[in-house]
């Protein structure tokens, strides 16, 4: 139909039918399992194996842009959790990750040498390609090729072929692998479930624990509110008071009482403390009250909020009301004073009923402003990224660089964390998110097949297909049975949290979907999301390293 393979309507319909074809495809599940949007490169190989292509300077340019998209919306999301996830549970987890992804790299090269003609100067980097298609990770695959094309320049090997051959059993090998724990570890779901129960949900620390409690120590007789908090030397909020029958919103200043009724939130940590020292849990009608109160939920979208602490913004004593949690990212979250602020928080404000609508109109409460994406902060983190990943980070190795996949992952990683701090409003709907990261990542994967497709069949029938699916297999599933059973046997760590941890070392949202099915609790979530910023970009950068270290 398009003769001209340079023209705009060529190259538009190319990816338009590559991706919509490999969308569709990658919905198909056997046995449960899909391979999801990774279609879209066998959708692409196909196409590229049966000549319907576009100039390749145009494929490298898509390909690279929607690498860097994609890795800058997962830095985006993953930042603000990023350094949080290094607690005591959350070190242990992330080391084991650590391992096993090292565990992985050691396999790969293990096969080398053991399979494959280490004379040939293109058997290390399709390795690499079949490392990569083994832990199913797109992101790294990208920068071992941004890496390959500064050694090898145009004559590049294509390691998504490699790639390729190693991915879908790479799926089911993590899986695999995942269910023989079970049965190596003699793991009993139930009892597990168990286990999950009987702890806490949350961390204790920033868990909301709501109460009721009336005064009966002596001591807090005439003592003021500040008093008693410097005392217990907790974070807690009185958001309401009910003395000699009057209700009213206290604030740092406000006197106990002996008697006094009063509605507290803390952190689920410190209750216990807080009632041993203030009095018993009781209930409480609160209307019996002299002023009108109200609590609201007020969604903070003002920018010059973004940052600030709660104890920065004086809600008591400036607003008359008291703050008594923040939702953010679907979690309930204590407000303690330290805490900062970020747009796109969900507030529980108590006061009178014009005190909190004038806390809406400062925290700006307007879901219309979230509904527009902060394009500029994209861009920027974009830019800063790519100025970032092009500096060699080992001074006199010019090729010694993270690049543009390492590059905006880890300024978007800083920015997602830090960019309140230098005014940049980082919030983004979870839908434009991903939105804009699967678009990123559709591309890069159609581009890489397209430019695959010519020599794929060839690969695997006449080449080393076979044996990189066979390679692959093994990269997948021997650190997995390593370290599984370590954390089960040695660390005592929950089986649902360790198919989680796996599933996010392997960045693997289908083992992830399997590990949820197998489990009413959000232990293997948890362990996802602990273990995954560390592990996407380990996996970015041991593909540079790997690449620029041994396949010069």
């Amino acid at each position: 139909m398009f003769t001209n393979t340079e023209s705009v309507a060529h190259i538009a319909l190319l990816y338009a039918l590559v991706i919509a074809t490999g969308v569709y495809l990658g919905k198909i599940k056997i046995a449960g399992i899909s391979l999801g949007v990774t279609f879209v490169l066998f959708a692409g190989i196909v196409a590229g194996h049966f000549g319907f292509t576009a100039p390749t300077p145009i494929l490298t340019f898509i390909q690279d842009f929607g690498l860097i998209l994609f890795v800058f919306m997962i830095g985006l999301q993953v930042g603000p959790g990023f350094f949080e996830s290094f607690g005591t549970a959350g070190i242990k987890l992330n080391g084991l990750a650590t391992v096993m992804i090292l565990l992985n790299i050691s396999v790969m090269f293990g096969c080398y040498f053991i399979f494959f003609d280490t004379n040939d100067k293109t058997t290390l980097p399709m390795m690499v390609g079949t490392l990569y298609g083994a832990v199913t990770n797109t992101p790294g695959l990208g920068a071992a090729n941004e890496a390959l094309s500064s050694v090898f320049g145009s004559g590049a090997p294509q390691i998504a072929s490699a790639y390729a051959c190693a991915y879908p059993l790479g799926v089911l090998g993590i899986i695999g692998a995942i269910i023989l724990i079970r049965i190596v570890c003699k793991v009993k779901f139930e009892e597990e479930e168990k286990a999950l129960t009987e702890q806490e949900g949350a961390k204790a620390t920033q868990k909301p624990h709501h109460m009721h409690l009336e005064v009966s120590n002596k001591y807090l007789e005439g003592k003021t509110l500040l008093q008693v908090h410097n005392f217990l030397n907790r974070d807690f909020v009185v958001s309401r008071i009910l003395h000699e029958g009057h209700v009213s919103i206290p604030n740092r200043d406000t006197v106990f009482h002996m008697g006094d009724q009063m509605y507290i939130v803390c952190a689920e940590a410190d209750y216990e403390a807080i009632v041993a020292f203030i009095g018993p849990v009781i209930e409480v009608d609160w209307a019996q009250q002299d002023q009108p109160l109200v609590s609201k939920r007020i969604l903070v979208t003002n920018p010059k909020i973004n940052g600030k602490s709660f104890g920065d913004m004086h809600f008591s004593s400036v607003y008359g009301v008291n703050v008594t949690r923040v939702t953010r990212h679907g979690m309930d979250i204590f407000a303690s004073p330290s805490l900062p602020l970020q747009v796109g928080d969900r507030i529980m404000v108590v006061g009178p009923e014009d005190a909190v609508e004038r806390v809406a109109n400062k925290m700006g409460n307007s879901i219309k402003r979230l509904d527009a994406p902060n394009i500029a902060t994209i861009f920027v983190g974009i830019f800063l990224g790519i100025i970032f990943g092009s500096l060699p980070f080992i001074p006199g190795m010019p090729l010694m660089k993270l690049g543009i996949a390492g590059g905006p992952l880890i300024i978007a990683i800083l920015i997602g964390r830090y960019g309140y701090k230098i005014k940049l409003v980082t919030y983004t709907t979870t839908s434009a998110n991903m939105m804009l990261r699967e678009i990123g990542l559709v591309l890069f994967l159609a581009s890489v097949g397209i430019k695959a497709g010519a020599n794929f069949f060839e690969t695997v029938m006449e080449g080393d297909g076979m044996l990189y699916v066979l390679t692959g297999f093994l990269i997948t599933v021997i650190p997995i049975l390593i370290i599984g059973p370590i954390a089960r046997l040695k660390f005592k760590f929950n089986y649902f949290t360790i198919a989680g941890m796996i599933s996010g070392s392997y960045t693997d949202p289908p083992a992830l979907a399997y590990s949820n099915s197998i489990c009413s609790k959000e232990a293997p979530a948890v362990g996802y999301s602990t273990v995954y910023p560390l592990s996407m970009f380990l996996r970015i950068l041991t593909a540079q390293l790997i690449v620029l270290f041994f396949c010069g």
